[in-house]
């Protein structure tokens, strides 16, 4: 991985190419590649390695003994995954991880950021920095879920999901992450009783869907 296609990424943000290719070096950085549906890391597990999705995407589970699914969330290029896992490596994952769709990660070993000692090396800091930011934001996206999670009925989760999606893209028409099955994993509802809810809304001329595409026409009551 050359170090000018990561500069854009929230964890190497700042660096320059040449602390880059000494953050890769420090974290044992390992390219891997996995298919659809492939588990990366599983519940139980515990790992040193945060993951840096380079192409395509990975969803966060939680799945239990009784075979119940819920999303957490998506993640995309860009984007890091267990980090919080890897900076406690003896903290058991409470979560799975599994490939989106086909796709490149980059795993980096976390030792050096966590046991800093002496004068750190200046990439040392800025991908601690870089990664409060991450760890902030993640807990702003968690505390969404549960905004969006919140309300009784199927129609109100909907929309309360669909109302931020639009503040953060500053649009009524915009595409979500996830399928169907994706969005009524995350939702905490029944895929049918999901897709029956959005056919009732699209009569009642508060949406237009389209696989993954959603326009809000109107205010909606919940």
């Amino acid at each position: 991985m050359e170090p000018d296609c990561l500069q854009n990424t929230t964890l190497f943000r700042g660096l320059t190419q040449a602390e880059i290719s000494e953050a890769l070096q420090g974290m044992q950085a390992r390219e891997t590649s996995a298919q659809k549906g492939q588990r990366l890391l599983s519940a139980g597990s515990v790992t040193e390695r945060m993951g840096l999705v380079l192409e395509g995407s990975v969803s966060i589970e939680s799945n239990d003994v009784w075979g119940n699914r819920s999303m957490i969330s998506h993640v995309g290029p860009g984007q890091v995954f267990a980090e919080t896992y890897a900076l406690l490596p003896r903290e058991p994952m409470l979560v799975d991880v599994t490939a989106n769709e086909n796709c490149r990660i980059l795993f980096l070993h976390c030792g050096r950021i966590r046991d800093v000692k002496g004068i750190p090396d200046a990439w040392v800091l800025k991908c601690i920095a870089n990664l409060l930011t991450i760890s902030a934001h993640k807990n702003m996206i968690l505390s969404s879920r549960s905004f969006h999670t919140a309300p009784k009925s199927i129609r109100g989760r909907v929309m309360a999901y669909l109302n931020t999606v639009a503040l953060q893209k500053h649009s009524r028409a915009f595409d979500i992450p996830f399928d169907r099955q994706q969005l009524a994993d995350y939702l905490n509802v029944e895929r049918s009783a999901l897709s029956k809810e959005l056919g009732n809304m699209q009569r009642d001329g508060m949406i237009r869907v389209r696989k993954s595409h959603f326009i809000i026409l109107e205010a909606a009551s919940v």
